[in-house]
């Protein structure tokens, strides 16, 4: 689902969920704040218990700079525990069958399991009472946060999309190191046809690196990965939004898995042409992922279709080992010209993951004032900027990171992030986006067209200038070439617990990560017999009735949010 690099709804969907940490859980979902004690003035220490269906591997107990600036603003210390594969399913199905529940979970699509347990409290009362700057950040967007038609209740704080975002830069796409463009004179990288070329031509030239075989193009098929660098690629590249597994049809809203669209079969059957003649690396369905980010970081990968946070760390230790040239330039590529990237189509704000109060917190007043302090334009500022004196200064007015400051959060980000904290909280809360100025007129992330370029390495620059881009989202088609999807993005419906559907889903996904890299792998001959068994599986599985549900959920966002009855 990724596709921008600052989007963070870029991980799995409908994989994800959580586990429970400490907690005593039961109860129902009533949010009646009657019922609690006002410690809204509270400032006292209080641990809350968190887990995240999403991994995040610098996470440092609230020890680093911003989160002990946290803690003494707001008393609350989180004890976060966080997925590190799979998103936790197995554990959120144990934690809803006994009831114990930690006192703030990031569920993801699953929340749904809690929400019928009975776990999640309707945080609408609290909102409208305690929580000042939530209410202003999603000011008339506040009916898009409401579960369900049938169920109004707010369950979480929207975190993974926030508001006004304003996209700046593209960190996804099809990837190719920038030595390798500056070596082959920055040739044209539209078409698969391009890519392939490229990695052609310089293999071709340089058949080792550093004594080792040169790999051409390299991709992470390790679990959820799947997703990410080896089947949302069709749609990418044929002209398709970003709706998770499904295609959505933007005159009917009809759902359909999007391995049906025959464009897509003609995706795959490149990725077997680039296997077959010795361009995809033979290991890329039984790599795992820390071999994927080793083979990157050993600077003999030439390409990659992955997401920049999928192979930062590897990245990272290349600039860090002064090979700032090995690191890698973004394209928009498609099948062939007849199509656009539809990355940067606008969603509009699309509520859906995030995170909420179970009925297991002790202090549902002092948990939705947490929320609403990193919801405030001090939480903010704090969150991605870091503390005015350390991790920027202000000069006539405009908060600036000091360059050593940059550098280090460029070329070592993981230790910046550990010793910081900046980036770590950012999804715990609702939040402005990109381009969203403060009152101070300053923008409230460092996500904007002066910070970005200023983080460039050299080599970066270099390449840009070649094709004419000062960021790599100019390469992209621009927002306004779209129309804004009413139904945002298909991918973050929250699907409440129907054991059919999960069934069904299930054996869907099973289907398609044995036969997608099946039909890579075999030969060109036999290859339009796996793909079409693999339709004929899939539609055996019941996927056509679960498409029919789908579209059913598509259609009910679509009248939620629109205020208008979709039939």
């Amino acid at each position: 689902m990724a596709k921008k690099a600052t989007k963070y709804a870029l991980i799995p969907v409908l994989a994800a969920s959580l586990v429970g940490v400490a907690g005593c859980g039961g109860g129902s979902n009533s949010g009646d704040t009657a019922d609690m004690k006002d410690t809204s003035k509270d400032t006292s220490p209080i641990t809350f218990s968190f887990f995240s269906a999403d991994p995040s591997p610098n996470w440092n107990q609230m020890k680093d700079e911003v989160g002990q600036e946290i803690i003494k603003k707001t008393g609350v210390t989180l004890n976060g525990e966080f997925a590190v594969t799979g998103g936790g399913q197995d554990k959120l199905s144990l934690m809803a069958a006994s009831g114990d529940y930690p006192d703030l979970v990031s569920a993801k699509a699953d929340v749904s399991k809690l929400v019928d347990a009975g776990a999640m409290i309707d945080l609408t009362d609290l909102i409208n009472q305690y929580a000042p700057n939530l209410k202003k950040l999603y000011g008339d967007q506040m009916n898009r946060l409401k579960y369900s038609n049938d169920d109004q209740a707010i369950y979480v704080i929207p975190s993974y999309n926030a508001v006004d975002q304003k996209y700046f830069e593209s960190g996804g796409g099809f990837e190719i190191q920038h030595k390798v463009l500056k070596e082959l004179g920055y040739p044209e990288v539209k078409t698969l046809e391009d890519y392939e070329n490229v990695l052609k031509q310089y293999v071709a030239k340089h058949p080792t690196i550093d004594g080792k075989p040169t790999i051409p193009l390299t991709l992470d098929a390790d679990d959820w990965r799947i997703m990410i660098t080896v089947t949302n690629p069709a749609f990418q590249t044929t002209g398709a939004p970003d709706d998770g597994e499904y295609y959505i049809n933007p005159e009917t809203f009809e759902a359909q898995l999007h391995y049906r669209r025959p464009e897509e079969k003609e995706y795959f059957r490149w990725l077997n042409k680039m296997y077959n003649e010795g361009l995809l690396d033979k290991d890329t369905f039984v790599q795992k992922t820390d071999q994927y980010k080793a083979k990157i970081a050993s600077g003999r990968v030439l390409g990659l279709i992955d997401q920049e946070w999928g192979y930062q760390d590897a990245e990272n230790a290349l600039k860090a080992a002064g090979k700032p040239e090995n690191s890698y330039a973004h394209f928009p590529v498609t099948l062939s010209d007849q199509y656009k990237n539809h990355d940067f189509q606008d969603t509009g704000f699309m509520s859906g993951y995030g995170v909420g109060i179970t009925t297991a917190c002790k202090d549902p007043v002092r948990a939705i004032k947490f929320l609403d302090f990193l919801a405030s334009d001090e939480g903010q500022v704090l969150t991605n900027w870091g503390i005015e004196g350390k991790q920027y200064n202000v000069e006539n007015g405009k908060r600036v990171i000091p360059q050593e400051v940059q550098d280090k959060k460029s070329n070592d980000n993981a230790n910046f992030q550990k010793e910081t904290g900046i980036g770590l909280y950012s999804l715990l809360s609702g939040h402005y986006g990109d381009g969203v100025k403060d009152s101070t007129g300053n923008y409230y992330t460092t996500n904007f067209p002066e910070q970005i370029v200023a983080g460039y390495s050299e080599p970066e620059k270099e390449t840009l200038k070649a094709y004419g881009a000062t960021t790599w989202k100019d390469l992209w088609p621009s927002d306004d070439e779209f129309p804004v999807k009413p139904w945002g993005a298909a991918y973050n419906i929250t699907v409440e617990n129907d054991s059919n559907y999960a069934v069904t889903f299930q054996k869907t996904q099973d289907i398609i990560r044995k036969r997608i890299p099946e039909a890579v792998l075999t030969s060109p001959d036999k290859f339009d017999g796996v793909y079409d068994n693999m339709i004929k599986e899939l539609d055996a599985a019941g996927a056509v009735e679960m498409e029919k549900q789908y579209t059913e959920l598509v259609k009910n966002r679509v009248s939620l949010w629109s205020g208008k009855e979709v039939k």
